[in-house]
Order: C-alpha cells, then sequence, then structure tokens
C-alpha cells in the first residue's frame, strides 16, 4: 500500500479548542490546555504515525488583533499556516455566530486546499443548534467539509481522523517514524511549567511570565531540569514565588508529576524565578526567547 504524508494546519480564535483537538488526535497531550486564552504561543507540530501514513499538525495561537510585539510574533506565525497546508482545520465554538478577522477569512475563502470547518463542543448544545450552526456557516463558507465534534469527549473525532486521511496527498515520511513532535525536549519542559503557571494565577500575571530550560540532562531512569521562571516586574516576581515559597512549589510538583508521565522518568526540577523588565514588548529579548 502507498504511504501517505502530509500537513494539516488548525486554525482559530482563543479558547475555541485548537490544543485539545490536536492533543485527542495525536493520543498524546503535545499542546499544553488551559481554560485562559492566548494558551498558545507558538506554532507547535504534533506527528501521528502509522504503517501507511503520516499526518503532521500544527496548533496555533488563537486568532488576536495583536497589542505587543509577542503577540505581532504570535500571529505572524499563524499567517504562515495557509503555504505549507495540504488540510486546513477551521476550528469554532459551536455557538459562534460571527469570525472576526477579516482578512483570515478572504485567505480561508481563497485557499485551494481541502478545508475542514470543525465545529466544536457539540456536548455543549441541542440538537438543533448543532444542525442551525451548520446551515449558518454553510451559506458563510461554501467549499467546505463540516464537522460535528466535542474535542473534550471525543465525540466524532473519528470521523474527522478518517476524512484527514483520505484527503492527504501520497508521499514519504516528514519526519522519524518514532517523533512525535518537531520541538525539543527542552520546549516541553517549558510549555509544561507554563502551563502550571497558567493555571495557578489570575490575571496578567501568567501571561507576564517566561520559562527557559537551562539545563537538561538525562541519565538511564532520571532526567534533572534548571528552569528559569522569568516575570516582567519584581512584583510579579514575589506573587510567583508566594508566601514562604509555597506557590512556585506547588508549580515544580505539579510540573514535575506531569512530566514524569510524559517521558516516563523520574524528574528532578529545580527552579528559581527571575525579572526580565518589559520582555514582551522587547524585540531583542523577544529573539533571545526564540520569538522569531
Amino acid at each position: 500500500m502507498k504511504h501517505k504524508s502530509g500537513f494539516v494546519n488548525i486554525i482559530g480564535k482563543p479558547n475555541v479548542g485548537k490544543s485539545t483537538l490536536l492533543n485527542v488526535l495525536l493520543g498524546e497531550q503535545i499542546s499544553i490546555v488551559t481554560n485562559k486564552v492566548q494558551t498558545t504561543r507558538h506554532r507547535i507540530h504534533g506527528i501521528l504515525n502509522s504503517e501507511t501514513h503520516q499526518i503532521v499538525f500544527a496548533d496555533t495561537p488563537g486568532l488576536l488583533d495583536p497589542a505587543y510585539p509577542l503577540q505581532e510574533l504570535m500571529m505572524k506565525s499563524v499567517s504562515s499556516v495557509f503555504e505549507d497546508a495540504d488540510i486546513i482545520i477551521l476550528i469554532l465554538d459551536i455557538q459562534d455566530k460571527n469570525f472576526e478577522f477579516e482578512a483570515i477569512f478572504d485567505k480561508i475563502n481563497k485557499i485551494k486546499c481541502p478545508l475542514f470547518l470543525v465545529l466544536n463542543k457539540i456536548d455543549t448544545v441541542e440538537k438543533e443548534i448543532v444542525l442551525s450552526s451548520i446551515k449558518m456557516w454553510s451559506q458563510k463558507i461554501k467549499k467546505a467539509d463540516f464537522f460535528p465534534v466535542s474535542a473534550l469527549k471525543n465525540i466524532n473525532i473519528d470521523l474527522l481522523l478518517n476524512e484527514i486521511i483520505k484527503k492527504i496527498p501520497y508521499g514519504q515520511p516528514y519526519y522519524g517514524k518514532d517523533q512525535l513532535t518537531d520541538k525539543s525536549e527542552r520546549f516541553i519542559v517549558e510549555e509544561k511549567i507554563r502551563e502550571k503557571i497558567l493555571n495557578n494565577y489570575q490575571e496578567e500575571i501568567p501571561y507576564s511570565v517566561q520559562v527557559v530550560v537551562d539545563s537538561f540532562k538525562e541519565s538511564a531512569d532520571l532526567i534533572k531540569i534548571y528552569a528559569l521562571i522569568f516575570t516582567e516586574r519584581k512584583s510579579q516576581k514575589n506573587i510567583i514565588i508566594g508566601k514562604n515559597a509555597q506557590a512556585i512549589k506547588k508549580v515544580c510538583t505539579e510540573s514535575r508529576k506531569d512530566l514524569e508521565r510524559f517521558f516516563k522518568k523520574k524528574i528532578f526540577l529545580e527552579t528559581r524565578v527571575k525579572v526580565s523588565e518589559g520582555w514582551r514588548k522587547n524585540e531583542k529579548k523577544l529573539r533571545l526567547f526564540g520569538y522569531n
């Protein structure tokens, strides 16, 4: 049987379930998931392998109108998804009535590759709302294939995946068959720690944080990790650490347990919180943190 391989790029507004969809398609948590908007900052490839196909999914930051340089770079990574896609997945909340990003909408209506419009969170509404949503969006986007799903409850995901496999082209694998993502182990660690920060802190605090793995040393049965957590101001640093360092200890414990599940090894994790003044608005610092 001839081998199939292709790139499937996922776009959508914040908090519609892009990362959850990627993770359930892969059967692994590659993209971090929180209940906060703007969780995803980078374009992340997750790779699904079988004997007959390799599908390279791309999770992207949620669409937004950028307010500072970090968000501008995030949106730059989104615009690139139209250049290399074999399939585009536009994911919407089933209750969405509008799509505010006209420039992206224009590109969607002009693409030549297959377009899958995924209406997510159908487990939260009645069947009549699902049917009316499909009817409404089919009038706005003429050439899309529609998939009502629940990524969280794994409803209709198998139908979506089967159609993806049908539509991707024939070709050789782009990555090794044992590879799960294009990101490094250090990146995975940084994202897992940032996920716990997003889940444990409120308001602007988690958005002011950047995590950098300074040291990653792996032996047969142990991984020793030393990570730096950067905030924009000293007051934020104090909040991240918390009284008697209880807040940062909680983040480290949750991160370590998650990393042990992912790497299937014992993890020794040490963190230090530092200040990098105004890093989100400083292009030089953004480049140092890996945003290009």
